[in-house]
């Protein structure tokens, strides 16, 4: 109000070049009580009065520029009504309605935005400031700018915007100056950088796995601002922008699908997914249902993750999307029933035993689950005419090493050689690790960094492939669309990466010293592990598909009958519950079968002791 009575007076100075005649004078009983009543009427109603300064924003600006507008308007139509049907006499003139309008609109938005200035400049010495440099210039990089600027529990200065577009090079946002990718390390070297906000959600992982590896150089963080999509109510917090995750940085760009063909295969069908709690079933489960199967039967033995999986489900794609089933795949009768109740057209079997050390110490399981349990599934499949049956399979079936590996390859060979035989088209799919599936090194490092370490790593030169879940089960629903049957498609991996380096990576994003925060150490090789891990044997070939990821290994066909007659005859070992029987049976069946760092390499000593 104090803004509003200098406005009025400073229009009546200006209009009447600072001297007001004595007749205007007079009219101030009368002008005055109108004007500011008018006014204090329209603050109050429109609460313009209630924003915290600090806060103000381009709503505030708008609120107060409707309320002024509206109050001038209804000076003008008094005006009017008192010249046209009273004493031809105005209440105030027009120019000074004109003149305190801009006045009062130019003040009261001027005072806001200087008390917001004046607040964030002095409420921090610059010594308690971090530096960040905001990656991109863009829009959101801008909102990044302004999250930091208002919120209250942050004291960052933005010293520098880098971006790739060369028309921003060198001009500057909101006083700070843009600059051009390669300034980047100079950047981090000049100005004591704390952290860097990529703002850019879209950028590909190449980029952003550059910028990365400039920051951890300087030991700077690196930040990132999710998607639009996932901000609260359009707006972004500084609550959600996230340190960069090391998935980021090893995922690669998105998977271009065909989606018509997926979408032929799985909509208004009815789709089995096996092993659908765990981390495969239960993504392939959720890019299913977009594809809006008739039916979509989720089957796991594990009762709590097949609920939670249940509950997520329904809260994404509401009610009725999918039957949760619980059984187990190595029941004969429960699977049956499974089949004769649901009649599903399309298998996706991911469900499986994995963890190599454990597999290792448990042969019979293994047989029991990966074989076992593949060949009933196989077997029903064909009895009721599924039309395809796609087999997730790993990168650890190929030269195995250890009984996980083996027991995949033998349950492949079983699916590749009853495809011959049936009508349903059955497909098998290889890849190897997957980022943060259950008992993956990931989350393993992840939670050793947060107690504070040590992180294990068996051994300083083991490698792995690396693909995300999502990624994963894309392309096993596009290896299964384009399968024709009999095929074992290997997705590309990428290039292999060296595990120590990946904990170095983890603990540096953790904004941790290794050697000094944390440390790392070694456990040596478990059972059956390999050093190094390949996606083809030494004998395979590979034809290229339509799609650049995915693959054909050209392996040995087997005969139906004698590779039944096999695996029933291995199976049956099972009642005996003795491993190195088991063991040895696989390695007849698997030749290239040669364990590593495990108590069954006696039996490779074995085995060619007597071929020679």
């Amino acid at each position: 109000m104090g803004i509003c009575l200098f406005s009025l007076t400073l229009a009546y100075l200006v209009r009447f070049n600072f001297s007001i005649p004595a007749v205007e004078v007079e009219t101030f009983y009368l002008v005055y009580p109108v004007v500011l009543g008018v006014r204090a009427m329209s603050f109050y109603l429109s609460k313009t009065y209630a924003g915290i300064i600090r806060y103000t924003g381009t709503k505030d600006t708008q609120r107060v520029f409707t309320v002024v507008t509206a109050g001038s308007l209804f000076f003008a139509l008094l005006n009017i009504g008192r010249y046209y049907f009273f004493d031809e006499q105005f209440v105030v003139p027009f120019s000074v309605v004109i003149i305190d309008y801009l006045a009062t609109i130019v003040l009261l938005i001027t005072l806001r935005i200087g008390i917001k200035v004046l607040y964030f400049e002095f409420r921090g010495t610059p010594k308690d400031r971090s530096n960040v440099i905001i990656y991109g210039a863009s829009d959101s990089a801008i909102i990044t700018k302004k999250t930091l600027d208002r919120d209250v529990g942050t004291k960052y200065k933005i010293v520098a915007f880098v971006d790739d577009s060369g028309r921003k090079a060198r001009k500057k946002i909101e006083e700070i100056r843009v600059w051009s990718p390669d300034s980047l390390k100079e950047l981090l070297s000049n100005n004591d950088v704390d952290s860097v906000i990529i703002s850019t959600p879209l950028m590909d992982n190449l980029t952003k796995a550059d910028i990365v590896e400039k920051c951890l150089q300087f030991d700077v963080k690196v930040l990132t601002v999710p998607p639009v999509i996932d901000w609260i109510n359009g707006e972004l917090s500084f609550k959600q922008i996230k340190n960069v995750r090391i998935e980021d940085l090893l995922s690669r760009d998105q998977i271009k699908l065909d989606e018509g063909e997926i979408r032929r295969q799985i909509y208004k069908k009815t789709i089995l997914v096996t092993g659908a709690a765990g981390s495969i079933g239960s993504e392939l489960a959720r890019q299913i249902a977009s594809y809006k199967p008739k039916n979509l039967i989720l089957l796991d033995q594990a009762e709590s993750p097949l609920y939670e999986l249940d509950i997520a489900m329904r809260d994404k794609f509401g009610d009725n999307v999918c039957e949760i089933v619980i059984g187990n795949i190595r029941s004969q009768e429960r699977m049956k029933n499974v089949f004769e109740t649901f009649r599903p057209q399309v298998v996706f079997h991911a469900a499986a035993y994995k963890h190599v050390p454990l597999m290792e110490d448990n042969p019979s399981e293994s047989i029991r689950t990966n074989i076992m349990g593949t060949r009933i599934l196989a077997d029903l499949a064909d009895e009721y005419a599924v039309e395809k049956f796609v087999m997730v399979s790993t990168d650890k079936a190929v030269n195995p090493t250890n009984v996980m590996g083996a027991s995949k390859r033998i349950a492949e060979t079983y699916v590749q050689s009853i495809n011959r035989i049936s009508k349903t088209k059955f497909i098998t799919t290889r890849f190897g690790n997957v980022l943060g599936s259950n008992g993956s090194v990931i989350p393993l490092f992840r939670k050793q960094i947060e107690k504070g370490g040590p992180v294990t790593v068996t051994h300083p030169e083991i490698t792995r492939y690396f693909m995300t879940i999502p990624e994963a089960c894309q392309l096993v629903l596009e290896a299964g669309a384009m399968g024709d049957g009999g095929e074992i498609f290997i997705f590309d991996m990428g290039k292999s990466v060296k595990i120590v380096d990946l904990a170095k990576k983890m603990i540096k994003l953790s904004g941790l010293e290794l050697g000094k925060d944390i440390q790392i150490r070694f456990t040596g090789l478990r059972p059956g592990e390999k050093l190094y891990e390949e996606l083809l044997a030494d004998k395979e070939s590979t034809i290229t598909t339509h799609h650049p990821q995915i693959m054909i290994a050209k392996v040995r066909e087997y005969d139906f009958e004698e590779v039944a007659k096999n695996v029933n005859q291995l199976v049956s070992l099972y009642e005996g519950q003795d491993n190195e029987t088991i063991v040895a049976q696989m390695k007849e069946l698997v030749p290239e079968y040669r364990s590593q760092n495990s108590v069954y390499s006696k039996l490779d000593t074995k085995d060619i002791s007597q071929k020679s």
